[in-house]
């Protein structure tokens, strides 16, 4: 499979080799700073006056750009956040619930078992919509063992028990 993939790169146009960053809207930087490293438990540093960097357990990194309002990210565009099984996943879920007044975190939804993992979403002050969701290590890297899937692919009940290491359990 490793073989096929470098192969399809191999035959891009463009010969890139690493998804460096994304970036974020912030209305406040104090304010997503204190958020991102009290709440979210993420690495922030400052890169300017009106940015930040942050990032958790690789090398991906997020700019996070001072803005005069934060257009709100649709739900299909959030920022998966990993915990290590599906009780930390519930765990996240009632901190989300205590604390949505202190870090004005809206429309927390409920948590479900979905496309291979177990996870929930919210929004936070600046439009920014989060999931925390149980995997493996590695994230979501294993489904590349999987192949190019057909039919229901990722949002089939049951593709959770493809899935290495603890809390392959069914949906």
């Amino acid at each position: 499979m490793a073989d096929a993939i470098a192969t399809d790169r191999k035959r891009s146009v463009l010969k890139t080799k690493f998804i460096s960053h994304g970036t974020l809207g912030s209305c406040d930087l104090e304010a997503s700073r204190k958020f991102y490293e009290e709440f979210l438990g993420l690495e922030v540093v400052r890169t300017s006056r009106i940015s930040l960097f942050i990032r958790l357990g690789g090398d991906h990194v997020y700019a996070v750009v001072e803005t005069d309002k934060a257009p709100q990210m649709h739900r299909i565009n959030h920022n998966g956040v990993d915990v290590e099984n599906d009780a930390e996943v519930d765990e996240s879920w009632r901190l989300c619930h205590e604390q949505a007044e202190k870090w004005g975190l809206t429309k927390i939804t409920k948590p479900a078992a979905v496309h291979g993992t177990y996870s929930f979403h919210f929004v936070d002050r600046d439009g920014n919509d989060w999931e925390i969701l149980s995997n493996p290590a590695g994230g979501y890297t294993w489904i590349f063992d999987q192949g190019d899937l057909a039919g229901k692919g990722h949002m089939d009940r049951n593709f959770r028990l493809k899935r290495p290491g603890p809390g392959a359990e069914s949906d």
